[in-house]
């Protein structure tokens, strides 16, 4: 384990290190900007890929089968292939995905309750950048 600069290991607090530690493992792993629009749009329900990619929109075929295999080692998503010609695969998200559907509603609802508030932010900050 490393200790970042400007912290420091107190004795006894190994757990909360170990937690902080794995709380930021997952968090990289699931918030991302696929992941959350993956997620959110399998919330509608099961999905066949093409459908899914063309709900997205700006997604590349290999970025929605990448985040697809991570979300389904993850346990957030299902993988049906039907035995057809071709093959049809369907997605669904699990108990676990359709848990995590309530995080990623409310973080949607904050971004839009606040995007006044962050583009003032942004266009004050450009203009202090832009007198320097």
């Amino acid at each position: 384990m490393s200790v970042q600069e400007g912290t420091r290991k107190l004795p006894g607090h190994r757990e909360d290190t170990a937690t902080c530690e794995h709380i930021g493992r997952m968090l990289a792993r699931i918030s991302d900007k696929w992941t959350i629009l993956i997620v959110r749009t399998l919330g509608q329900g099961p999905m066949r890929f093409n459908v899914l990619k063309r709900e997205i929109g700006e997604i590349s075929q290999k970025m929605l089968s990448s985040t697809l295999r991570d979300l389904e080692e993850n346990g957030f998503v299902t993988r049906t292939v039907t035995p057809v010609i071709p093959p049809q695969v369907e997605y669904a998200l699990t108990d676990l995905g359709r848990d995590f559907l309530t995080p990623v509603y409310g973080l949607a609802d904050w971004v839009i309750k606040n995007s006044t508030r962050i583009e003032t932010a942004r266009a004050a900050y450009a203009v202090r950048q832009g007198s320097r």
